[in-house]
């Protein structure tokens, strides 16, 4: 370590990783200070991918802003639209049916376990690991394939309303996950052979980015950032919303707090996942799947806030209405913003391959960040 970390000195070299880099996972820029091979500070550049999201908004309906939302964090496009939902029913008092409610959060964990899957497989790959992405995808595209069917889309499915989902579930919807839920079974042993107990794979991963549960909180980490830090952060149990309070299901925590927790924590909560998936499945009540709302939906003057667990952690969305068919004023929390503002406190003091390392486990999405 230095006597002046995080201060340029002579001899400093400062170099720029991205904005195009592969293990950027997107358009962000950091700006490395190194001392030898040493990190001293860690500066992202961020908007390269910026357009205004939340500008757009106000020019939408409260119908239309909802798809605004898949562009942001476009792994957990079905859970933004959740939220999005979630805030336009509370400000309308508007009750849900308990089909749609089944839907929704099936859906949330189809999406959830998706994101995860993608990330396994790119954080092994950042670390020189070719073949698991290959695994990670496997399981993957049978996901996208049933959001395809029911949803008419693979990544952002636009099916989240007001009042429940678009349209009802495909006739082959249950034997479909089930069969899913069944081939993850069968292969997630291949993940921890590949990736999980590899030597090399933990120490990359071992002691480094180390962030504490008191850190965590002061840079408003959430999600598996936080909960590997040991911070209980997870929404779905904190403020549950639709069925999360009639599963059984476990909230994930690490303690170490270092990159290995991290990744520990998504692989467990895939599991998680399958576990709120299967005692949903079989038990999706008849009925509506959408509520009665007007063709023109005004929100009642006010403020209203909602929260949600997307993959990353918390998303919030703020609504200010005046009483229009148009929000006056939108503002998301997003998680990716806060978890990347602990990076430089994370990997100073080690080398740039550890960077890579750490940022990794921070599983970040640009456009979550940028909006």
């Amino acid at each position: 370590m230095f006597e002046e970390v995080g201060t340029t000195t002579e001899g400093d070299l400062i170099i720029n990783l991205g904005p195009q880099h592969p293990a950027t996972h997107g358009v962000l820029h950091l700006v490395i200070t190194l001392n030898g091979e040493i990190i001293k500070k860690v500066e992202p550049h961020l908007g390269y991918i910026h357009r205004s999201i939340e500008k757009m908004t106000e020019s939408l309906s409260y119908r239309q802003f909802i798809y605004v939302t898949s562009r942001m964090d476009y792994l957990s496009a079905h859970i933004n639209n959740h939220a999005c939902a979630l805030c336009v029913e509370k400000a309308l008092q508007l009750e849900v049916p308990q089909r749609a409610q089944y839907i929704r959060v099936i859906m949330d964990e189809l999406t959830r376990i998706a994101s995860h899957e993608l990330w396994w497989g790119a954080m092994a790959m950042d670390l020189g690991a070719f073949t698991p992405f290959f695994h990670a995808f496997r399981e993957r595209e049978k996901i996208n394939e049933i959001m395809e069917e029911t949803c008419g889309a693979r990544l952002t499915m636009n099916y989240m309303v007001p009042g429940g989902v678009m349209v009802d579930l495909h006739p082959d919807f249950q034997k479909k996950v089930k069969a899913f839920i069944q081939q993850y079974k069968a292969k997630i042993h291949e993940y921890d052979e590949l990736v999980t107990g590899n030597i090399i794979f933990q120490n990359r991963m071992k002691g480094i980015g180390y962030l504490s549960a008191q850190d965590a909180v002061s840079y408003g980490c959430t999600g598996p950032v936080a909960r590997g830090s040991g911070v209980a952060s997870d929404i779905r149990k904190i403020a549950p919303y639709d069925v999360y309070d009639k599963v059984e299901f476990d909230e994930v925590l690490q303690t170490e707090g270092d990159s290995f927790a991290r990744y520990m924590i998504r692989i467990q909560e895939m599991h998680q996942s399958i576990k709120i998936i299967e005692q949903l499945i079989d038990v999706i009540p008849d009925g509506n799947f959408q509520a009665k709302t007007k063709a023109v939906i005004k929100l009642p003057k006010g403020e209203f806030y909602q929260r949600v667990e997307t993959a990353r952690g918390e998303l919030g969305v703020y609504i200010v209405s005046e009483g229009a068919a148009q929000p006056y004023r939108i503002k998301y929390r997003s998680p990716g913003f806060s978890n990347l503002s602990a990076l430089d406190h994370m990997v100073r003091g080690h080398k740039i391959g550890d960077l890579i390392a750490a940022m990794g486990t921070l599983d970040l999405v640009i456009p979550d960040i940028d909006r």
